[in-house]
């Protein structure tokens, strides 16, 4: 474990090494501010990193994680940061990002009691319940998981939709678009699943085609 931490140390300093020799200016320029145009609601599975996977430099994309990328509306975290994102940085984009193989959304097929995160997973096994008829017809567990992974997050992103932000701001007639993303950890690309939202109206029809 020493080991590792001084590692991660050493790894720091040469990495502010290598971005100065770049770029003399880099971290002074990183200091003035940041106006990213996309914020990025992820799983904090360490195994997804945002800026790694689309190629963005610190400073386009802000960034909020937690276990399965969940849009809860009770949660003050997640509220503050699409708060923040919308209302301050003027995001023009908002991104919901799940992964194959998430673990979050494995332990709510089952029933198994894990500890204090069978709370949150509670909220996932919601999305089930919301499609279990359509989830059930796959009989191949895989395929199963697979699909309940894509459900998730479209049920985030028309959950974002429906938060009094992103209300707002298409009342406002500002430029937000919401989209939803899964990741596969074993290709390492991306899949669409044309959930892109921009007004209200883009809602109803989104949901209707999609589900």
């Amino acid at each position: 474990m020493i080991d590792f931490y001084k590692k991660i140390l050493d790894n720091n300093a040469k990495w502010v090494e290598d971005s100065l020799k770049k770029d003399p200016n880099y971290f002074k320029d990183l200091a003035k501010g940041q106006t990213p145009p996309l914020l990025w609601i992820g799983c904090s599975d360490s195994r997804v990193p945002a800026n790694e996977i689309i190629g963005a430099k610190p400073g386009e994309v802000f960034v909020h994680r937690n276990i399965a990328n969940m849009v809860i509306h009770s949660d003050m975290n997640m509220l503050s940061v699409l708060d923040y994102a919308v209302n301050v940085l003027k995001v023009k984009h908002v991104l919901v990002c799940g992964h194959y193989g998430c673990g979050g959304v494995k332990a709510a097929m089952g029933n198994d009691s894990i500890g204090i995160i069978d709370n949150w997973i509670r909220h996932i096994k919601d999305v089930y319940r919301l499609h279990n008829e359509y989830l059930d017809s796959f009989l191949d567990e895989n395929e199963r998981f697979n699909k309940f992974v894509e459900l998730n997050v479209k049920e985030q992103v028309f959950d974002l939709a429906k938060t009094s932000i992103v209300q707002s701001a298409w009342r406002k007639g500002q430029e937000l678009t919401l989209h939803g993303w899964v990741y596969g950890l074993n290709s390492g690309f991306v899949t669409d699943l044309q959930v892109n939202i921009s007004s209200e109206k883009d809602l109803d029809n989104v949901y209707q085609l999609k589900f």
